[in-house]
This record gives structure tokens, C-alpha cells and sequence, in this order.
């Protein structure tokens, strides 16, 4: 208990300490706030500490948070139902376009072409049959017209004859009907036969991809279009972020930006701005931008979380001061510039540019020599200076 009483006393003392020590250096500030730099005496000479003035490039940058997605994926499932027999890749294997990547049981597809290709054969010996009491009508007809012409056969076995013929002429078409009828059928066997190896067949983009998911086991029976396998491209992969209004104007497609993840510390990728959202999230009053990475190794992969850094404006021989050197009088901003003599200073109004880190444009006139970083709340215009840093102890 001692010892805490004895803490709270010191505080006490150093608190008071530093009120009078305070109170004796305002001596009886002006209650305007706006008059800051005048709570000193006119002789006397404040410490400060300045920096050089610099000319150089200066960049406006933005670094949005985002991830990685693929550039494109394709579900692999089966056109038709059946018994998962083999899956023959996994993920992370790599899968060529076209390439058998399951087989469900064929055996009642094998049935199917069976008996379609028996259909078949069944049609076209009835093709042949309705072929062959076609020629016996023609010839039964042209025999009954050369009686009729010789006054043999009557016309009524005339018309009969015609009748006949006719009607086996349609039997025969009816018949090469049923024929192509059980080739078309035969042909959708060998088609459902074939959806029983179940391929990558994806349209566009590179000729291999990864398996990223893998959605079902051997031995499981699955309907048509179940998802076996999801397969992904990853290179090139996708950045994507969301910016606000505020930055959405400065972005435009083909500029370059420096990424960053967690998985590789230290580690800078360059990729490139390629879509630009037209619209805004109602939700979030954010737009959706897309950047392209070249990703040859494959070592970034999508969900990964990034950091995108855009260069947004640029400005070459720029005037540049550190920002803590900008000072504000009222509402004008300004800069205190150490005289050639180095004992006093000048007081410059600036507009303000770009800022980056802890750097700052500044436009105002001839600007050039140092400036005050560290002092400049007690200073005014002309005043005296000292800079105790620019001398070194003996």
C-alpha cells in the first residue's frame, strides 16, 4: 500500500512540474487559436529540426485486399447414370483436355447396343422381305395389264393388280423406315455406351488443367450430371479485389500491379489489371476488379488471400518534403523554409499533391533548401531559428 501511495505522489509532482513549466513558456497565450506561432518571444530563437527539400518522382499508390480464383473451371460429371467403377484421377493431378477421368458400369449399356444392333438386323431382313413381295406385285401388275390389253383380264383384276402394287410399295417404305429407325437407335446405344467413360471435355483456355475437388468415391452409384470432379486452370489466375468510387476512377484496364500473400513472405508477384466491373454493389457501393497473374509454377492457387498495390498517378520532378513538415495557419497550408543563413525562417503557402508514405508533393513557388519537420507550431514568419542537430557535440 506504501508503495502505491508513494507512485501516486511522484505522478503528482511531475504533473504539477510540467504545468508550470508549461504555463512559463505560453506566458499568457491569446485565447485565438489561429495565433499559435506567436506564443513565443519575437528574440527569441526556437529549436527545431529540418529536413532537405527534395526533387524527384512521386507516386499516389492504393493497396486493396482481395483473393485468387481460377481463371476458369469445369465440372466433370457423366451424362448418363450408373455405378462409379474407377476414378482415375485425384487432386492435384494434372488432366489433359479429352482425357478419361472416370468409367461407370457399362453392363446394361453394353445390353442396350445388344439388342439394338439385333433391331437392326430384324429390320433390315424385313426390308428385304417387303423388297422382295414388291417385285412379285410389279411383275403380277405388268402381267395383268398386258391380259387387259388383249382382252384377257377384266378391269376390275386391272384395278386389283394397280391396288396391290401399290400397297407393297408403301410396306417397303414403311419397312427402310424401321431400318433407319434401328440405326438411329443402335447409334444412341454406342453414344450412352460411350458417356460411360466419363471425360475432361472443357471448351477454350489451356490444354491441361488441376483437379481441385474430387466429389465422389468408387462404388457409389450416381445420377446423370452428378459432379465428380471439379477442374480448375491456373495459369494464368485470377486476382480479384473491390474498390470504392473513390479509387474506381484512377483504374483502367492494362496497368500493372505489384500482389503480395501471406503464403510467400517477401515474395512480390506482378500481374495486370484486365476487367473492370461496370457497376457498384448495391450492398457494399463497391466495383469488382479482376487482375491477370502469370502463375507458370502453379504456386498460387485460388482462395488465397492478397494484397494488390496500384500505381494510381505519377509525378515526375516533383517537389517533395516529409509530411510532417506541411503546417496549417487558419485554412491555408504551408511550409517553413530555412533561410540560406540557417538562423531564421520563411513562411511559404503550399497547395498540397500527392502524398506517399510519409512523403508529400508540394506546389508553391521556388522551393528549394530545407525545411522545418519539427518546431513549426511556435513559429512565425521570420522567426529566429536554432538547429541544435546540425552541429556536432565536441
Amino acid at each position: 500500500m506504501h508503495s502505491r501511495q508513494l507512485k501516486i505522489v511522484i505522478w503528482t509532482c511531475c504533473l504539477i512540474g510540467a504545468g508550470v513549466g508549461l504555463a512559463y513558456l505560453l506566458r499568457g497565450s491569446p485565447a485565438d487559436g489561429s495565433k499559435l506561432h506567436r506564443r513565443i518571444d519575437s528574440g527569441r530563437t526556437v529549436p527545431v529540426e529540418v529536413a532537405p527539400i527534395q526533387r524527384g518522382t512521386i507516386a499516389l499508390k492504393r493497396t486493396f485486399s482481395g483473393e485468387l480464383e481460377a481463371l476458369a473451371e469445369f465440372v466433370v460429371a457423366p451424362k448418363v447414370s450408373g455405378r462409379v467403377e474407377r476414378v482415375l484421377v485425384n487432386i492435384a493431378d494434372t488432366v489433359k483436355r479429352g482425357q478419361v477421368t472416370a468409367e461407370l458400369d457399362n453392363d446394361e449399356y453394353v445390353q442396350a447396343v445388344a439388342q439394338a444392333r439385333a433391331d437392326l438386323e430384324v429390320a433390315r431382313a424385313n426390308l428385304s422381305e417387303a423388297g422382295s413381295i414388291l417385285e412379285n406385285a410389279e411383275r403380277e401388275f405388268k402381267r395383268t395389264e398386258a391380259l387387259l390389253k388383249r382382252g384377257i383380264a377384266s378391269d376390275s383384276e386391272y384395278d386389283a393388280a394397280r391396288q396391290n402394287l401399290q400397297a407393297r410399295r408403301a410396306q417397303r417404305k414403311v419397312a427402310a423406315a424401321h431400318v433407319v429407325k434401328a440405326e438411329s437407335s443402335l447409334e444412341t446405344a454406342n453414344i450412352r455406351l460411350g458417356y460411360t467413360k466419363v471425360t475432361a471435355g472443357w471448351a477454350g483456355g489451356g490444354e491441361e488443367r488441376v483437379v481441385a475437388e474430387r466429389y465422389v468415391d468408387e462404388g457409389q452409384t450416381v445420377a446423370a450430371n452428378t459432379p465428380l470432379l471439379l477442374i480448375v486452370e491456373l495459369n494464368p489466375i485470377v486476382g480479384v479485389v473491390f474498390v470504392t468510387a473513390a479509387d474506381y476512377a484512377y483504374l483502367q484496364p492494362g496497368q500493372l500491379v505489384s500482389l503480395t500473400t501471406d503464403a510467400y513472405p517477401g515474395e512480390t508477384f506482378t500481374g495486370r489489371i484486365d476487367r473492370i466491373a461496370p457497376v457498384f454493389r448495391k450492398s457494399t457501393r463497391q466495383a469488382r476488379i479482376e487482375m491477370t497473374i502469370e502463375n507458370r509454377k502453379q504456386r498460387l492457387k485460388p482462395g488465397m488471400f492478397i494484397r494488390a498495390t496500384v500505381v494510381l498517378d505519377q509525378r515526375t520532378d516533383a517537389v517533395i518534403i516529409p509530411e510532417q513538415a506541411l503546417t496549417r495557419r487558419g485554412d491555408r497550408h504551408g511550409i517553413f523554409v530555412v533561410t540560406a543563413d540557417g538562423r531564421s525562417v520563411a513562411w511559404r503557402e503550399v497547395a498540397v499533391g500527392i502524398r506517399e508514405d510519409d512523403r508529400l508533393q508540394v506546389v508553391g513557388g521556388s522551393l528549394e533548401g530545407r525545411v522545418v519537420t519539427l518546431g513549426q507550431q511556435l513559429l512565425e514568419d521570420g522567426a529566429a531559428i536554432t538547429i541544435p542537430n546540425a552541429v556536432n557535440p565536441l
